[in-house]
């Protein structure tokens, strides 16, 4: 009896541990990889006022709380606004944000602007609403910005997004085009930021599990279950899970590009390529692999990859 009681205790005890051992390794790597990113793109600057902007997903509410953690310990001060825009969505739930912002203890702005009707009103039934309702939320944040006196604005896009940006653009658009990790918005007058661009969306579930953020779901587009983006999400999750690495690669890949090995005559001199006699690293031979032993005929020049 006594040993079925120690070995009751005894299991939750060892997989809560484990749990938490699992969700501070979790913690620490979503600092570094957001530190990193900071880092490796000079993000946040001495003095800056970030305004972060919480739309009440999963996303931004991470963003929020790992900026957090790193303001108490970056070499750097800076300071942190959040900023909710409310679209007027009907039913939306416009109370959970400034109560779970006053209990943290962080600034915030909330703008209010019928940006839902306005959509409603010019996208005819059933078409996408996510390119209107986009620009004229960048409009109005970017405005707002200015207004705050912010120095930066943080974006919660998040790795996944920033892959299915450049497929999106590739499968749709015609060009080699992503999501850049940093970039002078649209009206030239402001610096946007993704501070979450090498963090997986994966371990963004898992943490906002863990702090039970209050969700505030999209209603406005969230039922377009068709949408393009959607579409090569799901094609991207597929390829993580029968793939394992294949995400990581690609992302990589957006870091290393090798512009005299694509067909942008902008980005690369082909007109004017001429022999220089001297080998290159960078030549023909990407997926080359050597099949046979090499034939040893007089005068003959075997070029190894």
């Amino acid at each position: 009896m006594s040993a079925q009681w120690i070995e009751n205790e005894v299991v939750p005890l060892e997989k809560s541990l484990k749990i938490e051992r699992e969700t501070h390794k979790l913690e620490k790597r979503l600092c570094r990889q957001m530190g990193q990113a900071i880092i490796d793109f000079n993000m946040v600057e001495e003095g800056d006022k970030v305004m972060v902007c919480l739309s009440g997903g999963k996303d931004s509410y991470a963003m929020l709380d790992i900026l957090l953690k790193l303001k108490a310990r970056a070499p750097v001060h800076f300071d942190l606004i959040a900023v909710n825009l409310d679209q007027k969505q009907p039913g939306f739930p416009e109370h959970i944000l400034p109560e779970y912002l006053q209990r943290i203890g962080v600034p915030f702005h909330i703008e209010n602007q019928d940006t839902y009707s306005i959509v409603k009103d010019k996208i005819p039934e059933g078409k996408t609403m996510c390119s209107l309702c986009s620009r004229l939320r960048r409009g109005i944040l970017y405005r707002v910005a200015g207004e705050l006196g912010c120095t930066k604005i943080a974006l919660g896009h998040h790795r996944d997004d920033m892959l299915q940006t450049f497929f999106l653009n590739m499968f749709f658009g015609g060009k080699l085009k992503g999501m850049p990790p940093k970039l002078v918005s649209d009206d030239g007058r402001n610096i946007v930021i993704r501070p979450l661009a090498y963090v997986a969306e994966k371990d963004l579930i898992r943490w906002a599990e863990h702090r039970q953020f209050p969700i505030i779901p999209c209603t406005l587009c969230g039922s377009q279950e068709n949408l393009q983006r959607k579409q090569v999400g799901n094609m991207l999750r597929e390829w993580d899970k029968k793939y394992p690495g294949r995400l990581e690669n690609m992302f990589s890949a957006l870091q290393k590009v090798v512009p005299s090995h694509l067909m942008d005559g902008t980005h690369y001199d082909f007109r004017g390529l001429t022999t220089t006699g001297i080998p290159s690293e960078d030549g023909d031979k990407a997926f080359d692999t050597e099949t046979f032993d090499p034939p040893t005929l007089p005068g003959l020049q075997v070029i190894r990859t």
